[in-house]
């Protein structure tokens, strides 16, 4: 059948005791798949959507759990199914222990009708809280970004005050004061030391020259990086899905220094963001480099996109101790410290 977004999408109906191998054989890379089904030749059985087969016999399949046991394997997350790992992990009982939506403990993007988003401060932490969050940060667009209605310094501290009255008002829910700060062509950032240092973490973004060359737009947002007070690269690639490709950059450069430098890198879970990819959170992940789960909500509805950057996340192996916002907010505020020069 074809959907109305024009998505083709076939329905298969099996008996009862072959639910979980039909599951799992229709789940995952082509790649995963041929491994396994490797792994059950070796055996002198097969593997197909009715189960698992020796000669004629089922021998397992009615649950997913069922067939990987029989395998030998420990059950492998669908995010993971992609041979890239996970069967040699599942043998030997190292697969990660993948992130949960209620692992998080806050989010670190959003902004308010103060630029371009649809709520007000106080709309934005109920929802927040609404969706059992215990911290939420406020960063706005800064000035350079005037189609978003970016804010300058004067409006910035000005939304800073705002924030600190509001949160003597609320219950269960803490804000914390950010910008989503500009990185200018040279790497700079649009708002000055003395401004961003009132500030509870600071955002860096591309949002324009997307044509440099990739030494170029690495060279830039590694200067952006070295800002004593940058906290976090936001959308790190810069794509949006099926509308605009990543702009040239090294990520893996990007990825190495911010270890080095001790600052974070974003996965945006804005559907057509989903940045980063799944191979540069695992590789931030190797590298000790923290990634917060961010909706970048534009308003209050929007908190609902984290469960799409926890699947994300989850394609890209991480863990909850992998993910900055999973931390108490005490623990939090001690690693956003440890980002300041």
């Amino acid at each position: 059948m074809i959907l109305t977004n024009g998505l083709q999408v076939d329905l298969r109906v099996v008996p009862k005791v072959s639910y979980g191998a039909a599951l799992y054989y229709f789940t995952g890379s082509k790649a995963h798949n041929i491994a396994v089904r490797r792994i059950a030749q070796k055996r002198g059985w097969k593997v197909n959507e009715y189960g698992l087969y020796e000669g004629d016999k089922r021998i397992a399949g009615e649950t997913e759990v069922s067939l990987f046991k029989k395998l030998g394997l420990a059950y492998i997350e669908p995010e993971l199914r992609e041979n890239r790992g996970e069967i040699e992990a599942a043998r030997e009982g190292k697969l990660p222990q993948l992130v949960k939506l209620n692992d998080l403990r806050g989010d670190l993007h959003c902004h308010t009708r103060a630029s371009d988003g649809q709520g007000s401060l106080r709309a934005m932490a109920e929802a927040a809280r609404e969706q059992g969050l215990e911290y939420l940060a406020i960063t706005e667009h800064s000035k350079n970004l005037a189609v978003a209605h970016g804010l300058d310094s004067d409006r910035l501290l000005k939304q800073v005050d705002a924030i600190a009255k509001l949160n003597d008002e609320l219950d269960d829910i803490t804000l914390l004061s950010g910008i989503e700060a500009d990185i200018l062509k040279d790497g700079g950032l649009d708002l000055s030391d003395d401004v961003l240092e009132r500030l509870d973490l600071v955002i860096g973004a591309v949002h324009s020259n997307f044509n440099l060359s990739r030494k170029q737009q690495t060279e830039r947002i590694l200067r952006a990086m070295d800002s004593p007070h940058f906290t976090l690269l936001a959308h790190p690639s810069g794509r949006l899905i099926d509308s605009r490709e990543p702009y040239a950059v090294d990520m893996e450069r990007i990825i190495r220094q911010a270890a080095q430098r001790g600052c974070y890198l974003e996965l945006n879970a804005n559907p057509d963001r989903l940045d980063l990819l799944d191979s540069h959170c695992r590789l931030a992940k190797e590298e000790g480099v923290l990634v917060s789960i961010n909706s970048d909500a534009h308003s209050p509805a929007e908190f609902d996109n984290l469960r799409f950057g926890i699947g994300q996340a989850r394609r890209g192996w991480l863990e909850k101790d992998d993910v900055l916002n999973t931390r108490s907010l005490t623990a939090l505020r001690k690693l956003l410290k440890q980002t300041r020069r």
